[in-house]
């Protein structure tokens, strides 16, 4: 019997999870998965979102961490590349699991946005993403990895 090795897409705001999204890369790669980050290059066009689209058909998981950042805007669609990452997902049946942070924790200025629109959205991506079925609150790195360790297996 062959062991088949998931491949899972990690979606988040990037500088500001930086250290989230390598100890849940870890805890993927001891689970023997397969971790898709786009750490090399962060959406900031359309051109790079249809080689994102490319990689999530190839996963089996979505995982999307949200923290207290919605990312880059894109100008056409006036969404972030990070909801739009996790709409295309959905769309394609992916199987998502969805991580926030508690909104009790306090963060540094640079790790959480300060323009009201971009608060807003956010505010409305977290809530449509924690309907998932999927969908877990944390509060540190540690809990983070945690939780996913224990959705993934």
């Amino acid at each position: 019997m062959i062991n088949k090795k998931y491949q899972v897409f990690i979606s988040s705001t990037y500088t500001d999870l930086i250290e989230e999204r390598r100890k849940v890369m870890d805890v993927l790669l001891m689970a023997d998965c397969i971790p898709a980050g786009m750490e090399a290059f962060v959406a900031t066009d359309n051109e790079q979102f249809e080689v994102i689209k490319k990689v999530i058909d190839l996963c089996d998981y979505y995982v999307l961490i949200l923290g207290m950042r919605y990312g880059s805007i894109n100008s056409a669609t006036g969404i972030s590349y990070t909801e739009m990452e996790y709409e295309y997902a959905k769309e394609k049946g992916i199987p998502v699991l969805v991580f926030a942070i508690d909104d009790a924790v306090e963060l540094d200025e640079d790790k959480r946005d300060s323009e009201e629109e971009k608060i807003a959205k956010l505010k409305l991506f977290r809530d449509k993403a924690l309907t998932n079925r999927m969908a877990s609150i944390w509060k540190n790195a540690d809990e983070l990895t945690g939780k996913v360790a224990v959705s993934i297996m």
